[in-house]
């Protein structure tokens, strides 16, 4: 059989090199032979007695990270806490004081009247005044005068009026007192400090 392949070209490692039977030691210092790591050594571990480079970095990066991805512990409170704050009253201005009662007042006078009002129609309705007037006049009747009218003393004007009376005075009453009641509140506060409150942030 003819070769038709030509002249094929000749490895010098294989021409000139010994064969691998006839090859000697490898060069450096001898010792145990350690296979190649995937991964460093955790916190900058030796490998064969000797420490390897970079092993202090590589431990504090593996520290690190475990750090980074550390969850929090079950029982951890991870609610921030209401702010408190402890406050007190030093002053109370008389002018300010005395605005505000007088506009409470108006309005408890007002609701006074209404209620007053409504009370009356709802008592009419039901047949109270004619029921209790009627018995009156009969306890205080006699043969020539027919007693005490219950129904006309208590009229709904006459009630209204009275009511709105009353309403008026409250509200004059309610503001002096109020009034009167923030200057003693300003002297007793210069003796002992006024009144301590302490405040919370909503959760």
């Amino acid at each position: 059989m003819t070769d038709t392949r030509g002249p094929q070209p000749q490895y010098e490692g294989y021409a000139t090199g010994p064969l691998p039977g006839e090859r000697g030691p490898a060069p450096g210092p001898s010792g145990p032979y350690h296979p190649p790591q995937a991964y460093e050594a955790p916190g900058g571990g030796t490998q064969g007695g000797q420490q390897r480079p970079g092993g202090t970095l590589g431990g504090a990066q593996g520290m690190g990270g475990a750090q980074a991805t550390r969850k929090p512990r079950t029982g951890a409170r991870t609610t921030p806490r209401t702010r408190k704050a402890r406050l007190r009253v030093a002053k109370a201005d008389p002018w300010s004081v005395m605005k505000v009662s007088f506009l409470l007042s108006i309005a408890l006078g007002i609701c006074t009247v209404v209620a007053a009002a409504v009370l009356w129609m709802v008592m009419d309705a039901m047949g109270v005044f004619e029921t209790v007037g009627g018995t009156i006049s009969e306890a205080t009747g006699s043969n020539e005068s027919n007693g005490f009218d219950l129904q006309s003393f208590l009229s709904l004007p006459r009630v209204l009026i009275f009511t709105s009376v009353i309403a008026v005075i409250d509200v004059v009453l309610a503001t002096a007192l109020a009034t009167l009641g923030a200057f003693i509140y300003n002297l007793s506060a210069g003796f002992v400090g006024g009144v301590e409150l302490t405040l919370a942030e909503d959760e």
